[in-house]
């Protein structure tokens, strides 16, 4: 499982002109979610994002959580993170797990970052969106746990 984590101060998610998610300051996720990953996985990843950290202490120090600071999740589904470069110019997307495996995957993602108490708003899994966010430092982390595909 793939993800990039922005630090923002706040974003959405519009799917055909339509509010689907929001937040404050906190975190954008992007998700990739590959034919070996597990809902062990994904809980192990939501863990570990809420534990990230890199907000900033009194001393201006990364070293708070998103948790630590009551920020909230922008979660975004996007199979493009398994994009697969090395021929051509037109990627390709074998890599990433089929849409049925992804798609209960990044629900049991956002279960268990809610299970931590924290707002989360989210895309919705295999729509055209539209994200707008603030990116802020800019702090952007890629996380990778599980298998390569």
């Amino acid at each position: 499982m793939r993800a990039v984590v922005q630090r923002v101060t706040r974003a959405t998610c519009h799917v055909e002109g339509q509010l689907t998610g929001e937040i404050g300051h906190g975190f954008v996720v992007l998700l990739g979610v590959a034919p070996s990953d597990t809902t062990a996985i994904a809980r192990q990843l939501a863990d570990k994002i809420v534990k990230l950290r890199v907000f900033n202490d009194d001393a201006g120090k990364m070293n708070r959580s998103v948790q630590d600071i009551g920020g909230g999740i922008l979660s975004i589904s996007q199979f493009t993170l398994y994009a697969d470069t090395r021929r051509g110019n037109r990627p390709s997307f074998i890599g990433a797990a089929p849409p049925e495996q992804a798609k209960a995957l990044y629900e049991t993602f956002n279960a268990a970052l809610r299970e931590y108490g924290l707002p989360v708003g989210e895309g919705i899994f295999g729509a055209h969106m539209v994200i707008d966010l603030t990116n802020d430092g800019p702090v952007t982390i890629p996380l990778e746990l599980g298998a390569e595909p």
